[in-house]
């Protein structure tokens, strides 16, 4: 499991992902060595499974969220998987989540304004196959969006 150099290295690494060894060693007070050791066994043991950047659709013109609660018709044999399948074609669409009970998926993407949500709605959300029901919630703000860990 993770010892206290290694949760020194990983709270930093959240902080700055853009941080390389040199930083993270001087942040961390490990040497260089160690931390480069430290950083290959996250990296093979699956803790840390890369570096992203995160873009700001807001900045890029998309003003409208809603993430879409959907009930999926469970007598076709594969509708889960043709429904998930289907829908990560859609561009729009930014996070996929399935779940077990009475919402089977929730999807949630982003548009331009309102006339660009009902044209991604109409013309690729409601052709995706095996939808039985559906409910559309209208983000009005995101009052906490936390991607790091408390480690």
């Amino acid at each position: 499991m993770l010892d206290d150099d290694d949760r020194r290295i990983l709270r930093r690494l959240q902080a700055d992902p853009s941080a390389g060894v040199p930083e993270l060693a001087t942040a961390t007070g490990l040497t260089p060595a160690k931390v480069t050791r430290r950083l290959d066994k996250l990296r093979e043991g699956g803790v840390v499974k890369g570096v992203t950047a995160v873009i700001d659709w807001r900045n890029l013109g998309y003003a409208v969220e809603v993430s879409l609660r959907i009930t999926l018709d469970k007598t076709q044999a594969r509708a889960f998987d043709e429904f998930l399948d289907a829908a990560r074609q859609v561009p729009e669409v930014v996070e996929l989540q399935t779940f077990l009970g009475r919402v089977d998926v929730r999807l949630s993407l982003i548009a331009k304004d309102l006339a660009d949500y009902q044209r991604v709605y109409r013309d690729d959300v409601l052709t995706l196959p095996h939808i039985a029901d559906i409910e559309a919630l209208m983000t009005v703000a995101r009052v906490k969006d936390d991607t790091g860990l408390p480690i």
